[in-house]
């Protein structure tokens, strides 16, 4: 299935039913009186939140939806039948704005969340509504009200505890692979993850996390180069940002630092309140650097990179120092579940001083 992230669709509720302005009219029954019945409500347009569906791909194409009209109210005190409501399904995380001014209406945070985004207008008033001592043979009726109408953008945000962020073929796919349920394609040419994955990470009985993984950054995302940068909107509400660097040997002699730096500037064009998220470091690929040299190249990446805060170093491949790693995920995102804010972020003894 095709991953689709936005999606712009009209949305109408049904009109109410009119009034009715009747009289009786029976054999030997002179002075009937007024018996017209009200309109009925038009049909409302509610969203749902479904944890089955992970992609805005119906709404794709299907632009329009519309409720059903209510009924006219009819002679004899009928009233008229309510029109048929509908519900449009959507994946949890679905942000509902408003097309034309960008204000954001509802958000479906939890599955099986029903909101209703347009009513249906009020059914009409029939002349039996209208009678009185003084007013015996009313002949006023109203018509019904419209429902709403909207357009609408839908923004599908991945619900994350934890998000990945990197350069492209930094083993950001071989990770989640490796402690999570997700199987993402995994090959060595740049960008070959093209829509986000999520993966459930159990780090013990009744304990675990989800991770999201994104298209890889590049330098100049923020003006359309790559991939990644339209998806980074599925990070804003992770609790934790780690940024995975890949520390193989590079045969162009491209320099970590660099990319790193150029990922965090990126990072900071898009959102700032992204930018302030708790971030980690993950070095990954430390099994291609030779035993001997890792120290002394970990301890140069970090201090050139200036870097103060919590720093791993992994192999996704063969999956070293990947435990250690998931334990302290796991707690810092359930100590800001019970705080309901984001804890002060623990520093690295061997990379307190900068150079």
């Amino acid at each position: 299935m095709k991953f689709v992230d936005e999606a712009f669709i009209d949305v109408a509720a049904g009109d109410g039913g009119n009034g009715c302005a009747s009289f009786r009219h029976e054999k030997f029954k002179e002075f009937g009186g007024p018996d017209g019945g009200d309109g009925g409500r038009g049909g409302h347009v509610y969203a749902v939140a479904d944890a089955n569906l992970n992609t805005l791909v119906d709404y794709r194409y299907a632009r329009r939806h519309e409720a059903g009209r209510g009924q006219h109210g009819m002679g004899s005190d009928m009233f008229g039948a309510a029109g048929a409501d509908i519900t449009l399904k959507m994946p949890v995380g679905t942000v509902i704005s408003d097309a034309e001014t960008g204000q954001t209406l509802f958000e479906l945070l939890q599955p099986g969340e029903k909101i209703t985004i347009a009513k249906g207008g009020d059914g009409g008033f029939g002349n039996l509504r209208y009678k009185s001592a003084t007013n015996r043979a009313p002949r006023q009726k109203t018509p019904g009200w419209p429902g709403e109408r909207k357009s609408l953008k839908l923004e599908l945000r991945l619900l994350a505890d934890a998000g990945l962020l990197g350069m492209p073929n930094a083993g950001k796919s071989t990770f989640i692979a490796a402690v999570s349920n997700a199987r993402p394609k995994i090959a060595d040419y740049p960008f070959t993850t093209l829509h986000p994955n999520l993966g459930v990470v159990r780090v013990g009985p009744e304990q675990s996390f989800v991770v999201a993984d994104i298209p890889g950054l590049i330098e100049g995302a923020s003006e359309g180069a790559g991939l990644g940068h339209q998806f980074l909107r599925h990070l804003q509400r992770t609790r934790l940002l780690l940024h995975v660097v890949d520390m193989a040997p590079f045969d162009d002699g491209a320099d970590p630092v660099q990319q790193a730096r150029a990922i965090v500037a990126e990072l900071q064009k898009y959102d700032a309140a992204l930018y302030e998220k708790p971030r980690w470091l993950v070095l990954n690929k430390m099994d291609m650097v030779p035993e001997q040299e890792r120290a002394n190249r970990v301890r140069d990446f970090v201090q050139r990179l200036g870097w103060t805060g919590p720093v791993f170093e992994i192999s996704a491949l063969t999956r070293a120092g990947c435990a250690p790693l998931l334990r302290a995920i796991y707690q810092h995102v359930r100590q800001q579940q019970r705080a309901g804010q984001p804890p002060e972020e623990p520093v690295d003894p061997r990379f307190a001083e900068r150079p």
